[in-house]
């Protein structure tokens, strides 16, 4: 469902010389050999790899307008060839990360936090990549330090804010959903955060009217409007939900998608009792 809400190993192969060695004449078993007859063995001498030429300026923008596979493919090659380019480990980082290769994202993140601890994409990013593995325990601390370095920016109260939902701290996941909003009143990622984290907690009311904000605010895009089909369906306005589905998805998804929805307001016994609001985080 698209429900709501990375280290590549680089190595360097060194083609070996073969070590070559001159030897003097075998001496009889009566004569020692002379000093000058002796030889030491050559030094081994590694090839260099080839060195890729850096993409250019150019070259850098443009593959960041094609699909995360290229972008992986592209940054991973960018890194081998400099490992101390940071901007393109970031950006492996990133394309990791939208293909769903959290973990090699995270990786790349710390890695390059390593070397830059103020780093602040790299914090942020490094929280996400958590956040992705349902590791948000590990997302509070980046997303804390990106916070430090920015307190204005909603970015990292946000990311906080579900990190804390992961780690089950509801009480601060719900006063830092409401910083970031505070801090970007009108923005849809932050309407939707606060808003599934009421449908978890079963307020139908704030629930759907912050998802019905966050899916018409300018800049909302098939995760708010999937949030909010998400929360419909789940009410059993299955109509409404599925005009939002079929705007972002495939028919064989949103088919599946509409059977799940039904599936969980099913009263029979067998379906478990209360699936309108106790499934909304298995769902995402």
């Amino acid at each position: 469902m698209l429900f709501k809400h990375a280290l590549f190993v680089t190595a360097f192969v060194l083609a070996g010389g073969a070590a070559l060695a001159a030897t003097a004449p075998a001496a009889s078993p009566t004569t020692q050999p002379s000093a000058a007859a002796s030889t030491t063995a050559a030094p081994l001498r590694l090839a260099k790899p080839p060195v890729r030429p850096k993409a250019t300026a150019e070259e850098r923008a443009e593959v960041e307008r094609r699909d995360p596979l290229a972008r992986a493919a592209f940054w991973a090659r960018e890194v081998d060839n400099d490992q101390t380019d940071n901007d393109a480990r970031l950006k492996l980082a990133k394309a990791l990360r939208a293909l769903g290769r959290y973990e090699e994202a995270g990786e790349n993140a710390d890695q390059l936090l390593v070397m830059q601890p103020t780093n602040y994409e790299a914090l942020l990013e490094s929280a996400r990549d958590r956040i992705g593995q349902n590791q948000g325990f590990y997302a509070i601390d980046p997303a804390q330090r990106a916070e430090a370095l920015q307190p204005h920016d909603w970015r990292p109260v946000s990311l906080l804010a579900v990190a804390l939902e992961q780690s089950e701290r509801d009480s601060e996941a719900l006063v830092a959903h409401k910083k970031a909003l505070a801090l970007a009143p009108d923005n849809p990622a932050t309407l939707s955060n606060l808003g599934m984290y009421y449908a978890t907690h079963g307020d139908k009311t704030q629930a759907e009217a912050l998802l019905r904000r966050a899916a018409a605010a300018p800049g909302a895009g098939a995760q708010e409007r999937q949030n909010l089909a998400l929360v419909l369906g789940l009410e059993g306005r299955f109509d409404e939900a599925e005009q939002l589905e079929r705007q972002d998805l495939p028919p064989q998804a949103v088919d599946n998608n509409l059977a799940y929805l039904r599936a969980a307001n099913d009263p029979a016994p067998a379906s478990g009792g209360d699936h309108t609001w106790s499934q909304v985080k298995a769902a995402q």
